[in-house]
């Protein structure tokens, strides 16, 4: 046995590759390769390459902000011009006979959002904190009215379009079929994931941990906090380039909104629901905005409110997100104490899906009265069809809300006490 431990072959092996941190990326894979088998439907693939895209986007925007601390108010210029250039590309493989294979465009896309970030970093991140976030919002704000202007490049309100089928076919590929877009999309984020991974590991993203966590303890080592920022921008901009160019292969139209600052806003509100402590936190998040701006979207006009409050109660209760809150039950489960909570749990689910119901039934019903068209105040919600216009199914959906409430408020002292047991505090001094 020691002779196998001390072969040259093996010598090394399980600090280079090891298994534990290998498995996850070859989980990931088999599992996006797998979902079109369990999804076939174009409107379900379509909805997973937006997931891909935006995961993408939300880990190159967590670059900044969780790795190296800045908050920025204008990404998406990094992805929107990215996007742009790429559907100039593709137009001028159509008309100008350009010789390029689709699943290379994102490197073009990644190079602009690169340059651009390359230039714009020069100058914003001298500065990082407010300073830095007002910078970046002026400069969305400024692309965002540049797209209406310069039209020969933004293609003004309209936008520009274009046909990724019109190229060179990719080993018989020609990408006219949604399941191949996706697994394009899929390839290129598990390439994108796994750079942006390997990145935060290297001297360059463990010094951003330090610039973002004492800047100038970092500068007194010797580290420039201004090139480390830079570099950090450039990084991210790179990436949401790549983005940009899956977007604008998957949509094959791009406008003013992919590089405004709502769309800025949501990769942040995305990156934060998640987690910025944790590399999965903006794939976490990207998935459960993506799922309710596409799936609750088709049953509600009111998927942005719900999205907002449930933002609110992220930044207010769970600091470090959904993924944060999914890591404070590692403790528990180490110490076999997990099964402590699962009673009072339990308990919660009913009331909790209860009040979740019923004060979406209050708003639901409330927008209808306010919005309907003349003679049409009844409505069907959860399989019952009312009046939106009377008090009384106000009242009894905010009648059941309160009570259940009430209810999760006396439960409360009992999830607490199985969390203290579940957590216990280490007296010793």
């Amino acid at each position: 046995m020691s002779r196998i431990a001390n072969s040259p072959l093996t010598a090394g092996t399980r600090s280079l590759i090891p298994l534990s941190s290998a498995l996850p990326w070859l989980i990931a894979i088999a599992f996006l390769f797998g979902l079109p088998v369990v999804f076939p439907s174009g409107s379900a693939l379509t909805i997973m390459n937006q997931m891909a895209i935006t995961i993408i986007f939300a880990l190159a925007y967590n670059m900044l902000l969780g790795q190296g601390g800045m908050l920025s108010f204008g990404h998406a210029v990094y992805m929107g011009l990215g996007g742009f250039f790429c559907m100039h590309v593709l137009n001028w493989v159509e008309n100008d006979g350009l010789w390029l294979p689709l699943p290379l465009l994102p490197i073009l896309g990644g190079l602009f959002g690169l340059l651009f970030a390359f230039l714009i970093g020069g100058f914003s991140t001298r500065r990082a904190g407010t300073v830095f976030a007002m910078i970046s919002l002026g400069v969305g704000e400024l692309i965002a009215a540049c797209s209406i202007i310069i039209v020969v490049f933004f293609g003004g309100e309209e936008g520009v379009s274009g046909d990724r089928t019109m190229g060179p076919e990719f080993f018989g590929i020609d990408f006219a079929q949604q399941q191949e877009v996706y697994y394009l999309s899929a390839v290129w984020l598990i390439v994108s994931a796994l750079a942006m991974y390997l990145f935060s590991r290297t001297p360059i993203g463990r010094i951003a941990n330090a610039v973002r966590d004492n800047e100038e303890r970092a500068e007194f080592l010797g580290y420039s906090q201004r090139n480390v920022r830079w570099i950090s921008f450039c990084a991210s901009g790179f990436f949401c380039g790549i983005a940009g160019a899956l977007f604008a292969i998957n949509f094959e139209i791009l406008t003013e909104e992919n590089l405004n600052l709502a769309t800025s806003g949501e990769i942040l509100l995305v990156t934060f629901l998640g987690g910025v402590g944790f590399f999965i936190g903006p794939i976490i998040g990207a998935v459960v905005f993506i799922l309710l701006k596409t799936v609750l979207g088709l049953y509600t006009e009111l998927w942005a409110l719900y999205a907002g409050i449930l933002f609110l109660l992220t930044v207010m209760f769970f600091p470090n997100g959904l993924t944060g809150l999914i890591a404070m039950h590692v403790g528990p489960y180490k110490r076999g104490r997990l099964g402590v909570l699962a009673l009072p749990y339990i308990k919660m689910v009913g009331p909790l899906m209860v009040f979740i119901l019923s004060g979406a039934a209050v708003f639901e019903i409330l927008f209808h009265s306010r919005e309907a068209a003349t003679g049409e105040g009844e409505m069907t919600l959860y399989g019952l069809t009312f009046s939106s216009h009377g008090i009384l199914p106000v009242a009894v959906a905010a009648g059941i809300a309160i009570a259940s409430f009430l209810l999760l408020h006396r439960l409360a002292p009992q999830l607490r006490e199985a969390w203290d047991a579940a957590n216990p505090v280490d007296r010793r001094s």
